[in-house]
């Protein structure tokens, strides 16, 4: 059976940011009600190379697929790439042919911004105005479009500890650089940085503030000082991701945070077995990545590939 290679200009024409967040909703929805099956990501630890690669299956809903990514943040200063590069291989359950391979750079990015939107869709406040970034890489930017597709064109405020970064971004998108505690006074904050210190202080947020916490995805990361998790509503993307390698691993560790205080997976809130936002507190979404958002956007991104005839066929497995 030939298998289609998708390539990153191919998906550049395929993506559109609705078919991302409809994917990844549903997959928060299936992974909420128990439908897939997704083993924990696995670590191959490269210290050597300043970096690390992660291996991440998944299957949902009869399809199947498993994700090889990195994680490497030299990579701009001592090889000018990016600190992300992936692939990712779609698979048909029930022959074991493999459908596609697709660029997984573009798909990670892509599913992470829509991760961050759908949780904001959910747990934020009505009419939201105001975005802050902390971070202004390339997550800021998919974070952009997803919550401007979720809810309009919102007031940008843009903070990075590079400040060219934060410049660069206001030049694609539009909006206002300004300090970390302005970004952080927003209705919306997403952060999407690589620290191991909390980088936003309870005291800045507003109340009733919702928070994407996207950068922490290993042991020892954090962005947010922990009294914003002991004193908000903190919802986690998968318990023994998150407790692992999630916003809340170093609270949890250190005994700030138990696990107890966790008000549950954002796919509960979705599937509609777990309530969202009770009052006016500070919300968190702790994302650490599930392999079954990145398996609904790679399959959504086939069968449009596949009608619409884009990408090259090859016979890579024989018999």
């Amino acid at each position: 059976m030939p298998t289609l290679i998708l390539t990153a200009r191919d998906m550049r024409g395929l993506y559109t940011v609705d078919l991302g967040l409809e994917a990844v909703e549903r997959a928060f929805r299936a992974h909420g009600r128990g439908e897939s099956l997704m083993p924990p990501k696995v670590y191959l630890s490269l210290p050597k190379y300043d970096g690390d690669f992660r291996a991440m299956p998944a299957y949902l809903d009869g399809a199947a697929g498993v994700k090889w990514v990195n994680a490497h943040p030299r990579n701009p200063q001592k090889h000018q790439l990016p600190t992300v590069r992936a692939l990712y291989i779609l698979s048909d359950p029930d022959t074991a042919s493999p459908l596609a391979i697709l660029d997984g750079t573009l798909l990670t990015a892509w599913r992470t911004g829509c991760a961050g939107g759908v949780a904001s869709k959910f747990l934020a406040r009505p009419k939201p105005r105001t975005l802050g970034l902390v971070g202004c890489g390339v997550q800021a930017r998919v974070l952009i479009d997803a919550h401007r597709a979720l809810f309009g064109d919102m007031e940008l405020l843009l903070a990075d500890a590079s400040e060219s970064a934060a410049k660069a971004l206001q030049a694609e998108r539009g909006g206002r650089v300004v300090s970390l505690q302005e970004a952080s006074g927003a209705d919306i904050v997403c952060t999407s940085t690589p620290s191991r210190t909390p980088v936003v202080k309870r005291e800045w947020l507003t109340p009733g503030a919702h928070i994407n916490a996207m950068g922490a995805d290993a042991p020892g990361k954090q962005e947010l000082d922990p009294r914003i998790l002991t004193e908000g509503r903190v919802f986690i993307d998968d318990t023994e991701q998150a407790t692992h390698s999630g916003e809340v691993n170093v609270p949890l560790h250190d005994g700030l945070l138990r696990v107890e205080q966790i008000a549950g997976t954002l796919g509960e809130v979705v599937a509609g077995t777990r309530p969202g936002r009770a009052r006016d507190e500070v919300t968190v979404f702790d994302s650490t990545g599930l392999a079954v958002q990145d398996l609904a956007l790679a399959r959504a991104l086939y069968e449009k590939a596949r009608a619409q005839s884009v990408g090259q066929t090859l016979d890579i497995v024989g018999g």
